[in-house]
């Protein structure tokens, strides 16, 4: 029968999260060249190039995005056999801070399909915009936060673990047409947002005309909004939805960067439940 290696599986998520084969090996105590030899072994027994490399570092390809989830599950479910063997079960109460830009249609199954693995866990939901989440979290009204940020906008900060990324696109009701000469229909949530921050931006700086047509309190309500014709917005690929789609091009409106979504660094001195129950998380909701 064809198995992963434990340890290599640990190597590309290490890779992956750290951005290049240098900065991963000392998590993983490996030296830069056995970290390579283990991801050479590991492309081989996938048989797919797993990772792409520039002078920006290493990203996943198609194929490595799909083993890295695989991967995550796999690693966080050895994990905890291991502990349930030795009597170590995970269990507590836990404040979980979420983007509503985070998977919109998916992150209750996710949740519900969590809570029934460990159901010794007790979990605690808010979902927030990412900038009330990192204030929130600094103050310690939180355990774990998943926020977003756009990529190439400002500096990530340190210890900021990747759990997935996505791409910006145009969105509107399934078969709109932008109607040319006319200013642009914007559909957006509360000027808090950083992405209604960063896509009215932009539109400035194009010198596109636009008007703000409606403002909704969440992606849900956005989501409604566009499937009604509305108008336009920016948002994040998961947020595709039943009568939402990409606009066809051409469109005429700029290009888009990528969403990161990522766990807010560790705080100094956490507890090893909320530590497990992270990486937990990474596995489950990746």
């Amino acid at each position: 029968m064809q198995a992963f290696d434990l340890d290599q599986l640990k190597t590309l998520v290490a890779v992956v999260d750290a951005g290049s084969l240098t900065a991963a090996a000392p998590q993983v105590f490996l030296s830069q060249s056995a970290v390579s030899e283990q991801m050479r072994k590991l492309e081989a027994r996938a048989g797919h190039p797993l990772l792409t490399r520039s002078k920006a570092g290493v990203a996943p390809t198609s194929a490595g995005t799909r083993l890295i989830a695989h991967a995550r599950r796999i690693l966080a479910m050895s994990d905890e056999a291991w502990r349930d063997l030795r009597g170590e079960t995970l269990q507590g109460e836990l404040r979980l801070a979420v983007t509503d830009y985070f998977r919109p249609g998916d992150l209750a199954r996710l949740l519900g399909r969590l809570g029934e693995n460990y159901p010794r866990v007790r979990l605690h939901v808010s979902v927030l915009k990412s900038g009330a989440i990192e204030a929130g979290y600094a103050g310690g009204d939180f355990d774990v936060g998943l926020s977003m940020r756009i990529v190439g906008i400002g500096p990530a900060k340190p210890g900021m673990a990747v759990l997935r990324r996505e791409s910006l696109a145009w969105m509107g009701a399934t078969g709109m047409r932008i109607a040319r000469g006319e200013p642009l229909r914007l559909l957006v949530l509360p000027d808090t947002c950083s992405l209604h921050q960063f896509t009215v931006r932009l539109l400035r700086r194009r010198q596109l005309p636009f008007s703000i047509a409606h403002v909704a309190s969440g992606v849900a309500g956005l989501q409604s909004a566009l499937a009604a014709g509305l108008g336009v917005a920016c948002l994040n690929e998961s947020a595709l939805s039943e009568g939402v789609a990409r606009l066809a091009p051409p469109h005429g409106l700029p290009a888009l960067p990528r969403v990161a979504f990522h766990f807010l660094p560790a705080r100094r001195g956490e507890s090893d439940f909320v530590t497990r129950a992270r990486e937990l998380l990474a596995s489950h909701l990746v």
